[in-house]
């Protein structure tokens, strides 16, 4: 799934505030050896707009190639990296900068930079600052790449619900989502992902309310899990886990784990 404008703008936004750089910036890669820069904050104008920058040239080019940070503090004098675009970043006043590419699956998906003015130089600290926003953005991106491919197998198995093997499947994936909706801050897309799974469940409208965690419980121990592994799935105790299954099996009019994943599934629950 491509990185888009918002949320590269976001990173830059959240780089910004965790270091304090007045200037940020970042650039969506492609499968090209090129990227573009198109977010902008703390910027003086335009001279970085659309700056078309590639793999190995530059600082940005060069985190883009050896995916890993680099620092220049005295960017127009650093003898590390080639001086390619070394007009547009003076045009900006920038003086000091750090390229960190967010790396997904072994493949740089952006390149985030910040920089500081005058003669000043990057801290160990600010560096460490930026990191954490490019593995914000990294983290994200990962959960919807994950969600992207449940979403495409649903589809598959849901063609061919007939046979049990994809019908078993289907039940894991199902519980999968659950668990990647907990973890998604993009409310939109969780409600996109929430619809998409709920449209796993072909029975009639379910007559046995549970609470979202309930159901979470439930559809986890659907799959074989323990407590303690449903505890750690669901970033909860394991007391809290026994808690949730207790009251949906109360509600569930169920005395066993088994009974309460077949009468969730009769009341149209679960798929």
């Amino acid at each position: 799934m491509p990185v888009d404008d918002a949320q590269l703008l976001g990173a830059v936004s959240d780089l910004r505030r965790d270091t304090g750089l007045p200037v940020g910036f970042a650039g969506i890669a492609g499968t090209s050896p090129r990227m573009r820069l198109t977010a902008f904050l703390g910027n003086r104008g335009t001279s970085l707009h659309g700056l078309s920058v590639r793999a190995g040239l530059g600082l940005g080019g060069k985190a883009l190639a050896l995916t890993r940070p680099v620092v220049a503090n005295g960017y127009h004098s650093a003898t590390t990296i080639s001086h390619d675009y070394d007009e547009p970043v003076r045009a900006e006043g920038i003086h000091s900068v750090v390229a960190i590419p967010v790396v997904v699956r072994r493949r740089v998906r952006a390149v985030l930079y910040g920089g500081l003015r005058d003669e000043a130089v990057l801290s160990d600290r600010t560096i460490t600052a930026a990191l954490h926003a490019a593995r914000d953005l990294e983290q994200t991106l990962a959960v919807e790449d994950e969600i992207e491919r449940r979403l495409a197998e649903m589809k598959s198995l849901t063609e061919h619900r007939e046979t049990s093997a994809p019908r078993e499947r289907l039940r894991e994936v199902y519980g999968e989502l659950r668990v990647l909706s907990g973890q998604l801050a993009d409310s939109d897309l969780r409600d996109r992902l929430d619809a998409v799974r709920e449209s796993l469940i072909d029975a009639a409208p379910p007559v046995v309310g549970l609470a979202p965690r309930e159901l979470d419980t439930v559809a986890l121990v659907a799959l074989g899990l323990t407590n303690a592994e449903i505890a750690h799935r669901l970033g909860l105790t394991a007391e809290t886990v026994k808690s949730y299954l207790r009251d949906a099996m109360r509600k569930l009019d169920a005395s066993s784990r088994l009974q309460a994943v077949t009468h969730a599934r009769r009341a149209g629950l679960l798929p």
